[in-house]
């Protein structure tokens, strides 16, 4: 019962926090969108979200995880302004160890502490007795976002979201060669210690400015360490 009520509470929260973000990207004039990339899929969340709140024409979408992908083609079979892609997005193409978590949206690249605070905290919350039976490894293709763009022959996207539980800096990497074809980009970035990141907000930040973006939002997640940001392309 008290798990219900937490969820619920929860999904209130972050439907104002979401608002908050669609009433930024109106005041930058974002209300139609031709391509947006929903990169960090998971159950749909943002797909749902942005294309009740904003006209957009076409979606893509790439989840990592082949438990969270299967859900996505159950839930929108035969969408026709959405496709789904099974693909794990990196800064090149490998196969990499992919955590997938019981709880699915924390499924990541990033090595996991299990000797963290926020995982304890966590763990007590899912009922899990053991760090390690909270995820399981497995071995995934990765690709890059540059190459999926030309293989699709995209020339512009409006909107690029991501979620990837800290391994946001790499898929940008993979990017490099279109950024200058992406209009905005909003990601979310985790403070806690519970993921063993390969950078910083520091770095990613850097890397955006080099690419001329210009950080335009910030807002605190409810009851997280994290922060989404928006980034749009000065150019």
């Amino acid at each position: 019962m008290i798990r219900l009520l937490t969820n619920i509470t929860l999904s209130i929260f972050d439907y104002f926090h979401k608002k908050k973000i669609i009433y930024f990207l109106k005041k930058l004039n974002i209300n139609s969108i031709n391509i947006f990339f929903d990169v960090g899929a998971h159950k749909g969340e943002s797909i749902d979200f942005f294309s009740k709140h904003l006209k957009i024409d076409k979606i893509y979408s790439f989840e990592a995880s082949i438990k969270n992908f299967k859900q996505l083609k159950k839930k929108y079979k035969n969408n026709q302004f959405l496709c789904l892609e099974n693909l794990a997005l990196s800064s090149k193409k490998s196969k990499k160890l992919f955590n997938q978590c019981e709880e699915s949206s924390s499924s990541t690249f990033s090595e996991i502490n299990t000797k963290s605070k926020y995982l304890k905290k966590k763990l007590q919350y899912l009922n899990i007795k053991k760090p390690n039976n909270f995820f399981k490894k497995v071995s995934i293709k990765t690709d890059t976002l540059d190459s999926y763009i030309i293989k699709k022959k995209i020339i512009l996207i409006d909107l690029i979201k991501m979620d990837t539980e800290g391994h946001e800096l790499e898929i940008l990497k993979g990017l490099k060669k279109n950024l200058k074809n992406v209009r905005t980009i909003i990601f979310e970035h985790h403070y806690d210690n519970m993921l063993k990141k390969s950078y910083t907000f520091y770095d990613i930040n850097l890397f955006l400015k080099k690419n001329s973006f210009k950080k335009v939002f910030k807002i605190k997640m409810p009851f997280r360490k994290s922060f989404e940001y928006i980034y749009i392309n000065k150019k």
